[in-house]
């Protein structure tokens, strides 16, 4: 860790300007989705769906094709098989589990057949939110648009069959199909959001703001939006404290997330 003199200067730069704009879409749809993978205990799941799009981008690599089609394939599909399979809480863990035990092995074997992919790990693994194009941007922004068109149409039916499924499935409603389109919507956000921080990192991101969110307010609402706010917070802050002491953006950026939620747990486990 070195200190930057020249930091503001670097701030000011269009690939720092466009990371900036990306921090914005990126906790937007990371703050949607993170409350719902809270109430619904499927923090699991969503670490786990960014390692099954590991195989993709792996195999994309090896197809010449796009990286984020490949991560967006495996996200997607691994996001159905789970919702398919696991119909209830203790069914996903197992269906979980079992998808992502075969998408690493595939990962691995894709990336031995390619020396290209081999080089693509690094970046999937830990995102580089500094080379995000114009492109992606642009990607980002259109699918927040249809992110919020999706969660608004099952907003009410979805809080009510994550905060008690037993109940929703008694009132009649599609409990399976609402599990399956959140899942859905689980591996589009992380999909997006790994080329800022990798699959190894996305968790903190999607995760723990979410947490630190809910241990402030009990509002759904609320929380969504604080989760939104956290996030922003923790990109933004990121990237300047990256930029002024030389590191990199994704460690700085889950590192602040993570003592954000360490502070309001102890803050919270002392007002008790």
């Amino acid at each position: 860790m070195s200190y930057n003199p020249l930091w503001l200067t670097v701030l000011q730069a269009p690939f720092v300007q466009r990371a900036f704009i990306a921090g914005i879409l990126i906790s937007v749809a990371a703050g949607l989705v993170g409350y719902f993978v809270i109430t619904r205990k499927s923090a699991f799941a969503a670490h786990a769906l960014a390692h099954i799009g590991l195989p993709g981008a792996t195999g994309a690599v090896l197809l010449g094709i796009p990286v984020l089609w490949g991560m967006g394939l495996f996200s997607i599909g691994g996001a159905l098989v789970i919702g398919a399979l696991g119909k209830r809480a203790a069914d996903r863990e197992v269906a979980t589990g079992s998808v992502l035990a075969f998408a690493t092995a595939l990962g691995l074997y894709f990336s031995n057949l390619s020396s290209g992919a081999a080089k693509q790990m690094q970046s999937i693994l830990f995102g580089s939110v500094l080379t995000i194009t114009d492109e992606q941007l642009f990607t980002f922004a259109a699918f927040d648009i249809i992110l919020l068109a999706v969660l608004l149409l099952i907003f009410r039916p979805l809080l009510f069959s994550s905060l008690d499924e037993n109940v929703a499935r008694a009132k009649g409603l599609p409990v399976t199909l609402l599990g399956i389109i959140f899942m859905i919507m689980m591996g589009s956000v992380i999909t997006v959001a790994v080329p800022a921080v990798g699959t190894l990192l996305i968790f903190a991101l999607v995760i723990t703001p979410a947490d630190t969110a809910m241990m402030i307010t009990r509002s759904p609402l609320r929380a969504i939006v604080m989760t939104i706010v956290l996030c922003l917070i923790a990109m933004w802050g990121g990237l300047v404290l990256s930029t002024i002491f030389d590191m990199p953006p994704s460690f700085v950026i889950v590192s602040l997330s993570v003592v954000i939620w360490l502070v309001v747990k102890g803050l919270v486990a002392l007002k008790r």
